[in-house]
């Protein structure tokens, strides 16, 4: 019996973590650009696209005010050792 696919999740569906946005960005991005997306499933990709940006814009913001706190409100230049 062929798996059945699961529902593509909420648009406005806010993801569990940073990490799973940027998964899901990922996927979407390959489906996207394949061409081979109806019109509306490529609106509704697009509109949660862009909640997943805003949530990972969000996350980095939060994780830089956090870094800028311990390194005594300066942000330092990030150096590879």
């Amino acid at each position: 019996m062929p798996k059945k696919a699961s529902a593509p999740p909420d648009p406005i569906e806010t993801p569990e973590s940073y990490e799973a946005a940027v998964a899901e960005l990922e996927q979407l991005a390959v489906r996207m650009e394949s061409g081979q997306l109806p019109l509306n499933d490529m609106l509704t990709g697009y509109r949660r696209a862009s909640v997943l940006l805003a949530f990972c814009r969000e996350q980095l913001d939060v994780v830089e005010a956090q870094i800028k706190v311990l390194d005594g409100e300066t942000l330092k230049k990030w150096a590879q050792e």
